[in-house]
């Protein structure tokens, strides 16, 4: 048996310890938002936060994660009202929108670790999450905004 923390909550995985995060999350916690993409942690559509850094979901054991606290994109604002999401819905970033909680958490990450961070900066950290669409300049733009506060 494995207890962690999923957004503030006590969860604990008593099945396989192997057992992907990704499906915990979806298939036991029944939060969804945390997407599948391509399963070897080379896409970025499920980051979540671990500790407030980002992870895969998908590459992750519940074996591994003993004492761990996890934030998924159901809580990473109790409202919806993140700086990065209400930029990301202003400046309408998402075109198809599967990747963007992945990208929605990983900007979420930067943020929290580099408050202003230059283009070279958001390229960097963003470089790991692939959207297929192509949307890189609105990802970009926004997390730009909301380095400065959000909503413009």
């Amino acid at each position: 048996m494995t207890k962690f923390i999923v957004n503030g909550s006590s969860h604990q995985a008593d099945g396989d310890p192997e057992m992907p995060l990704l499906w915990y999350l979806r298939d036991l916690a029944g939060l969804t938002g945390t997407k599948y993409g391509c399963g070897l942690g080379l896409c970025g559509t499920c980051t979540v936060l671990v500790d407030g850094r980002p992870a895969r979901a998908c590459l992750l054991a519940v074996g591994e994660l003993e004492g761990r606290a996890i934030t998924t994109i159901e809580g990473l604002s109790a409202d919806g009202m993140h700086p990065v999401q209400e930029a990301w819905r202003q400046l309408n970033v998402a075109q198809c929108g599967y990747c963007q909680t992945g990208q929605i958490m990983q900007a979420a990450a930067l943020l929290a670790k580099t408050p202003d961070p230059s283009d070279t900066e958001i390229d960097a950290a963003m470089s790991g999450n692939l959207c297929r669409c192509g949307t890189y300049p609105r990802i970009r733009a926004a997390i730009r905004q909301a380095a400065k506060g959000g909503a413009k």
